[in-house]
């Protein structure tokens, strides 16, 4: 065999063994996933968890979030239109992974404004000025509280309690859950416990639509008994 025959056949060799190790390490993250749902499956919601939707719904979308991410700003309106669509069968559930540098400020201020029911109006405006706050390289969270000053909080108050015991113990917890359900990226979905195994807006809406059938199904056998 030539010498060009044989850096071929060996490049080859290579490539073919990174993509089987892709899929064996995808494959075997997706089992952790999974079992540590299982294990952990009181993580998955707190109390303190807001609420999106239906609180009695018949299925929960748990997403880990990071007010830091583009693809967390990206599917915040598509998660939301899913709920709305619903008929009151879906909720949203949200839990912090405060990833990237100063994310964990972003959390502070916005769970500040929750103190004063006025979780959801914080979280859009700071999702919408994302670009100007967390830009990796040198994010600057704080700019969150001007994004925010016209949404009638009392700032004082809110600043106060972004330092405080209560928020800080929802940041302990959601920190202590995301690594307890093996989520190390964002966003990170679980629907009715069962983790998206992959990424995007179609195998989302089609695991929510599997719990949703799976209930209709139980209903339909519990009618039948």
């Amino acid at each position: 065999m030539s010498r060009k025959w044989m850096v071929l056949a060996t490049v080859a060799v290579v490539v073919l063994a990174f993509a089987a190790g892709v899929v064996v390490f995808t494959g075997r993250t997706n089992q952790e996933v999974t079992a540590a749902a299982q294990t952990h499956s009181d993580a998955l919601v707190r109390p303190h968890s807001p609420i999106y939707g239906n609180p009695a719904a018949k299925v929960t979308i748990v997403e880990f979030f990071d007010p830091s991410c583009e693809a967390c700003r990206a599917f915040y309106p598509i998660v939301k239109r899913i709920v709305n669509a619903s008929f009151g069968q879906v909720r949203l559930v949200v839990r912090y992974a405060p990833l990237h540098h100063g994310s964990d400020t972003a959390v502070r201020i916005i769970e500040a404004a929750r103190l004063q029911d006025k979780y959801w109006e914080a979280l859009e405006r700071a999702l919408a000025a994302q670009p100007q706050w967390a830009a990796h390289d040198r994010p600057q969270p704080l700019l969150i509280w001007d994004v925010i000053g016209d949404i009638g909080l009392d700032m004082a108050k809110a600043r106060a309690d972004a330092d405080g015991p209560a928020v800080d113990q929802v940041l302990r917890q959601d920190i202590a859950d995301m690594r307890a359900l093996r989520v190390n990226r964002t966003p990170g979905f679980f629907v009715n416990g069962t983790p998206l195994r992959d990424f995007g807006e179609a195998p989302l809406k089609a695991l929510v639509e599997q719990e949703l059938k799976k209930g209709s199904s139980q209903k339909t056998e519990n009618k039948a008994r």
